[in-house]
């Protein structure tokens, strides 16, 4: 899977002029500068917001899969108040959320298997 980079780029630019900086600026700001723009306070470490974030992506992922199960039961169970079409649309959030999960899972692993196949 090929991703186009000029999305991306007109994405972060406009990210940037709406957060009050100039692309150049964006670009070229220290790791202060970029800590003031994402909120972060200086003394967490990007592993820790990677770890949290690849953590509640996580626990998104479980929640809407529980939400599915508990519809599903609902569903069979009688209750007026769900229908089919509820489950269905439920059922395809979470399967493509899982998807996407696995997906990077994959990626990561890949990414993992290249650099420690890089000679020193």
């Amino acid at each position: 899977m090929k991703l186009d980079a000029a999305p991306l780029l007109q994405q972060m630019q406009s990210m940037s002029q709406q957060a009050g900086l100039s692309p150049e600026q964006a670009i070229r700001a220290d790791r202060s500068d970029a800590s003031a723009v994402t909120g972060m306070t200086q003394g967490n470490s990007a592993s820790k917001d990677f770890g949290q974030l690849l953590s509640d992506a996580i626990n998104h992922v479980n929640s809407l899969q529980s939400n599915t199960s508990d519809l599903r039961t609902r569903f069979d169970m009688g209750d007026k108040n769900v229908s089919l079409s509820d489950v269905m649309i439920a059922a395809q959030k979470s399967s493509i959320a899982f998807d996407a999960t696995v997906e990077v899972r994959n990626k990561v692993v890949e990414a993992y298997k290249q650099i420690m196949a890089m000679p020193i």
